[in-house]
């Protein structure tokens, strides 16, 4: 068990960040464990993109310089797929094709306009919503930097649970798809939520609803986008994946900002 956690681990940070881990074992029990690790590597990804941001703010910088940092670091952290698998999700989607003809469009190097333009909205939501979050306090940004990482990767683990088939039978999304058991998922979130919240409570005890609130909404609409993605593809694939994160952290930004 000490050796499949720890293969798990490599597995989850080796996949989901350029962070100088080597994966040695790309076999179904240690995709489990990694797609159920995968918010550990989303709080190091968060911590790591809040540093930059706070920093920035501290040294004189304005709020918005200090989003557009923390904004750039989880891009940069995952090589741009997640953004990648976002836009190819996107024209996917958009092409309103058969679901062989879609899965086709995705695998296609060039991005299309339906990608294009969601790229453009969802980083302008994101660098909108920690300009506004710094602009109250260093710390809050930060922490939105942080709740947002996770609850992305945690969009992963509960889209990696059984039940969810994967569109094609290679790649990312066939080697994780329906490896985690519906109750482990559950548990992984109901522990990820409550980290969440705590974060929240530094700022008092509705910061840590408000923060709570911010990761159930995420996963929420991450889900409904998982849902009409297994719908028009068959199931997930790694594309998808990286749309559910992005999806999930932007909600969970656009969340924060609000009350």
């Amino acid at each position: 068990m000490t050796s499949l956690n720890s293969h798990g681990l490599r597995f989850a940070f080796g996949t989901l960040t350029v962070l100088p881990v080597r994966v040695t074992r790309w076999d179904r029990g240690t995709a489990r464990t990694g797609m159920m690790c995968a918010p550990l590597a989303g709080l190091v990804v968060g911590i790591l993109a809040a540093v930059p941001g706070a920093l920035s703010l501290l040294l004189g910088s304005g709020p918005l310089l200090a989003a557009v940092a923390s904004a750039a670091v989880p891009a940069v952290l995952t090589r741009g797929l997640h953004l990648d698998g976002l836009a190819d999700t996107a024209d996917g989607l958009g092409s309103g094709r058969p679901a062989d003809d879609a899965l086709r469009i995705m695998k296609q190097s060039d991005i299309g306009p339906f990608g294009v333009i969601t790229l453009l909205f969802v980083l302008l939501a994101q660098v909108a919503v920690l300009d506004q979050l710094y602009g109250q306090s260093w710390a809050r940004g930060a922490v939105a930097a942080a709740v947002a990482a996770v609850t992305a990767r945690l969009a992963l683990t509960l889209a990696s649970r059984q039940g969810v088939p994967a569109a094609r039978p290679e790649g990312l999304g066939a080697a994780v798809a329906g490896t985690v058991t519906v109750r482990a998922a559950v548990a992984v979130g109901a522990v990820a939520v409550a980290a969440c919240a705590g974060a929240g409570a530094l700022f008092g005890g509705y910061g840590a609803l408000h923060h709570a609130l911010a990761a159930l909404a995420a996963l929420g609409a991450a889900q409904l986008l998982l849902r009409h993605c297994v719908r028009r593809f068959g199931g997930v694939t790694g594309d998808v994946f990286g749309a559910l994160a992005e999806t999930a952290a932007t909600a969970a930004l656009v969340v924060l900002a609000l009350g």
